[in-house]
């Protein structure tokens, strides 16, 4: 089996967009925001056939471990109780997706976060994607202000009540910021890369895995800039006193294979152990054009990890055990998910 274990629903029906704008426009001019759109099962299964779906087959790829539109989520827009109607609203829509194809897709679920907002707004939410909609792991955005880094970091006792609900659920979470409002930034062409390698060193110069051995953290896009300066992270840990990243950080933490070239996974799979790798594409994304050089989509990842130069065990172990091991909750709901009907695909 080949999972995807970094997927996002970018081609939502446009109804769904356009009540987020409505959403927002209502919050800022003090009014209340309109009733969530109607969207009918053939308006949703036809996003994903022509989509996600179709890109699977194209690509050879079995699942795909599917989430909320990452810069959608926006969660410097609006007020708390805005991105708590938000997130009921994206991850409602993640469910009806996995309930219409469940053998193709299971759900991750957005977070309602909000700048200078507890964290503890989350858990109510967290319940209830596990338990009434089968998610199997969350999204959680370091940078809730979009680009200004305004909230504490990860490694300050702020957001421990959502590591202890994570560990609870048993359930992992994907480090991931939303859209830059910050102008500096562009998006994902340097907002990911820099939440993503900010997030591993917050981590880094923390105790919380110490406080939370069982949590489990997935930084995406092949870990931003940390495997190019794997050397700096060990010698900055080795100046700290730290113990070797290892033991320190890769009990709990695991990168993802959105690297669009081959020469970046392979030096992934060179730097990082592939106990610690997660196959993912992120397909129809953040690179969804074609590249001159190959003549393939530069996020069909799957053709990198197929040329790496390493066993078929380990590439098994990136295509589907890690994943599983990692989402502990995956293969209960991957056979849960067998008994559903779903539609003709």
């Amino acid at each position: 089996m080949i999972i995807d274990c970094h997927g996002h629903y970018t081609t939502a029906p446009p109804q769904h967009e356009q009540w987020r704008q409505q959403q927002v426009e209502a919050h800022g001019k003090g009014g209340k925001a309109p009733p969530r759109p109607k969207m009918t099962d053939d308006e949703i299964a036809a996003t994903i056939r022509d989509g996600q779906l179709r890109v699977q087959r194209e690509r050879g790829t079995d699942l795909t471990i599917f989430s909320p539109r990452a810069a959608g989520m926006g969660h410097h827009l609006g007020s708390a109780q805005t991105s708590e109607a938000w997130a009921s609203a994206c991850n409602e829509l993640i469910h009806r997706v996995c309930k219409l194809f469940p053998k193709n897709f299971i759900g991750v679920g957005m977070l309602p976060q909000s700048p200078g907002v507890s964290p503890k707004n989350c858990l109510a939410e967290m319940e209830r994607c596990v338990k009434d909609y089968g998610f199997v792991g969350f999204n959680l955005n370091p940078d809730p202000s979009g680009g200004y880094w305004t909230d504490p970091s990860l490694g300050d006792k702020y957001w421990y009540p959502v590591y202890e609900k994570l560990v609870e659920l048993e359930t992992p979470a994907m480090v991931h910021v939303s859209l830059a409002c910050n102008p500096a930034f562009h998006t994902t062409g340097s907002h990911y890369l820099n939440g993503d390698t900010t997030a591993f060193m917050q981590f880094l110069t923390s105790t919380v895995f110490k406080d939370f051995p069982e949590l489990k953290i997935i930084i995406p896009h092949g870990g931003g800039a940390v495997p190019f300066h794997w050397g700096r992270f060990r010698g900055l840990a080795q100046g700290l006193n730290l113990p070797l990243l290892k033991d320190h950080l890769l009990n709990n933490i695991v990168f993802d294979t959105c690297v669009y070239h081959l020469p970046g996974q392979e030096l992934l799979a060179k730097v990082i152990p592939i106990d610690n790798i997660l196959f993912a594409s992120e397909m129809i994304g953040a690179v969804p054009g074609i590249d001159p050089e190959t003549g393939h989509y530069f996020d069909d990842t799957k053709r990198y990890v197929d040329a790496l130069p390493i066993s078929n065990e380990d590439k098994a172990k990136i295509f589907e055990g890690n994943a599983k091991r990692i989402f502990s909750r995956l293969a209960g709901q991957i056979a849960t998910q067998k008994t559903w009907t779903g539609v003709a695909a």
